[in-house]
């Protein structure tokens, strides 16, 4: 598989792309610097917004807006037009644990985690659901760094996983009203295999996971078995999305917190990569009511 990444664009942090179909662009944000990017395939990015914080995960709403988190909050943002309108806060969390991973189920909600940003990281974090009400849900507890969300063709199973804990698990889902089963812990990647960041199923079924301590992207089958590997030129993969016309094409973000010594070996680091691929993505959902 040959990855090309796109030229003039390198994030401290790159983090959610998704594919909006309507526009024909890729959304994507670079955390640390609180930066959000339009990119257009095939051109490189056409538009950036800085929104002031951490920008941490992003989706689509049936308005065209965006659902936008950041360190501890979630905002609608319009591309259109630049405005912003807060939707809801993060609250009973510890004061250093921020939003993370985030997108939008088949349910038409928005499913966001938090990740403790503390050295000495603790099983404190969250997972919701923010539905067509704008609450905050709780849906799941006790990990690290909520992380790699996903659903499967016919929205009937979810993806989850703790980058921290280093675990993949499957729940049954309902793509109604958005109600979820117990784990299935399907999957435990160590270090070298790739701890498992963000991830993305395809229109077989598969899950794909961006191995970020180990510059590989893993294909696993719904039952958690490792079908393929892919070395990537960069160490550290973030998030894979499906994207394009046909959704045949992968794109991939990284970071560049590496040490000098790596970065001198990897001088393509926090570059974003694409690729293509025979197999389609899922569609991406919208979040309903906004």
């Amino acid at each position: 598989m040959r990855f090309e990444a796109v030229e003039g664009l390198s994030l401290g942090l790159g983090e959610s792309p998704v594919w909006d179909e309507k526009r024909g662009l890729v959304f994507l944000c670079d955390i640390p610097t609180g930066r959000l990017f339009a990119l257009k395939l095939g051109e490189g990015v056409v538009e950036e917004w800085v929104l002031g914080t951490n920008v941490c995960s992003l989706g689509l709403c049936e308005s065209g807006r965006l659902i936008v988190s950041l360190t501890r909050e979630l905002i609608l943002f319009d591309p259109d037009t630049g405005s912003r309108e807060t939707l809801a806060a993060l609250e009973g969390e510890l004061e250093t644990n921020r939003l993370n991973d985030g997108k939008v189920g088949p349910d038409g909600a928005f499913w966001v985690g938090t990740m403790d940003q503390r050295l000495e990281r603790q099983a404190v974090c969250s997972l919701y659901r923010i539905g067509s009400d704008g609450q905050m849900v709780r849906k799941k507890e006790g990990f690290l760094i909520s992380n790699g969300l996903a659903w499967s063709p016919d929205g009937r199973s979810m993806y989850h996983t703790d980058s921290g804990g280093k675990w993949i698990e499957r729940h049954a889902f309902d793509p109604v009203n958005g109600e979820m089963g117990e784990g299935l812990r399907i999957a435990e990647p160590g270090e070298t295999d790739g701890r498992p960041d963000g991830g993305a199923v395809d229109a077989n079924g598969n899950y794909w996971s961006a191995g970020v301590s180990a510059g590989c992207l893993n294909r696993y089958a719904p039952d958690g078995r490792l079908t393929a590997k892919y070395e990537l030129p960069v160490p550290s993969p973030t998030m894979p999305c499906f994207c394009g016309p046909d959704r045949k094409t992968l794109l991939i973000t990284s970071h560049l917190y590496l040490s000098p010594e790596i970065l001198d070996k990897y001088p393509l680091a926090g570059s974003v990569f694409l690729t293509q691929l025979p197999v389609a993505g899922t569609p991406v959902h919208r979040m309903k009511g906004f």
